[in-house]
């Protein structure tokens, strides 16, 4: 009997083991949820008698969507028309690529500075960095710039990102905007959805191509939503009243995800294109699972507040 009764014991606690290697959720739970709501400077350098100024929320640039705000100031110097950004990223075997962001900046005429964004499928690490390659036009002339900069890991899971390549052979990625820090009811649920655009030829140049990474905002497109709770004790249920994200005015897409309770949480996703096909995503099983790690789609991000 006792060796029965020790032999249960080494098998619970193994079986304990196994599950917070695999999914430490009580630690998550205990993480605190940053949010940040004001724009501070992340860096500024020089261009010729120009002073270029990088702003973003709380000054600094993470993993996932980044809204940025350039100044581009001088006194007695004509002001920019124009304003164009392009990241890109060199590993440690020196190739580029970049990621979704919008190259043209708008300007923000009452603010006086030009505004865009982009979603960094990175952080910088010892063996890859960041650059911004920046330009623009001030009285028919052409400036341009890089500047290095510092991408940190994303800390608040509510921002998430994920990058896949669809049924139709495209690299899409979504990355959560908002809400930074959701709260125990019905909440607007903001993603960008992103499609790389393939170059029709491969760039003979010795500089930067922005031709060979252009990204744009996937269009008319409907994000399917299931939110699950996935953690052994809450049985991977849902919960009522969630809406499909679909794009509005502003190019984003907006739904509403209903968080019953705080916690761990996968928006579970199916991708469908105009047509209504499938690009990427699975249904997830009904089934109330208490003790095991919830089934997810294979389009899923995971969120935590």
């Amino acid at each position: 009997m006792e060796k029965i009764i020790l032999f249960l014991t080494v098998l619970c606690c193994t079986l304990s083991s196994c599950t917070k290697e695999k999914t430490d959720y009580e630690a998550e739970i205990d993480t605190i949820v940053p949010e940040r709501i004001e724009f501070k400077e992340v860096t500024n350098f020089k261009s010729g008698n120009y002073t270029i100024r990088i702003e973003a929320l709380g000054g600094q640039l993470y993993k996932g969507y980044n809204q940025i705000r350039l100044k581009i100031e001088a006194p007695d110097q004509p002001a920019p028309s124009t304003v164009t950004l392009l990241p890109i990223l060199t590993d440690s075997q020196g190739k580029i690529s970049s990621c979704p962001h919008r190259y043209e900046q708008l300007y923000q005429a009452e603010e006086g500075y030009f505004e865009g964004y982009v979603v960094f499928t990175e952080e910088s690490r010892n063996t890859s960095h960041w650059d911004l390659h920046i330009g623009f036009t001030a009285a028919e002339q052409l400036h341009s710039n890089s500047q290095r900069i510092q991408v940190r890991p994303q800390d608040n899971k509510n921002l998430n990102m994920t990058s896949f390549t669809g049924n139709d052979g495209e690299q899409y990625f979504i990355a959560l905007i908002a809400p930074q820090k959701p709260k125990v009811a019905e909440n607007n649920l903001t993603a960008g959805i992103y499609k790389y655009n393939k170059p029709k030829a491969l760039s003979s140049s010795s500089t930067i191509d922005p031709a060979q990474f252009s990204y744009s905002q996937v269009e008319g497109y409907t994000l399917q939503l299931d939110p699950r709770m996935p953690e052994p004790s809450m049985g991977n249920h849902s919960s009522p009243n969630n809406k499909d994200l679909v794009q509005g005015t502003d190019k984003l897409y907006h739904g509403v995800v209903n968080y019953t309770m705080t916690g761990n949480w996968t928006l579970n996703f199916i991708l469908l294109n105009h047509q209504g096909r499938i690009v990427k995503g699975t249904v997830v099983p009904n089934d109330f699972t208490p003790g095991v790690e919830g089934i997810k789609s294979e389009l899923h991000i995971d969120i935590l507040f």
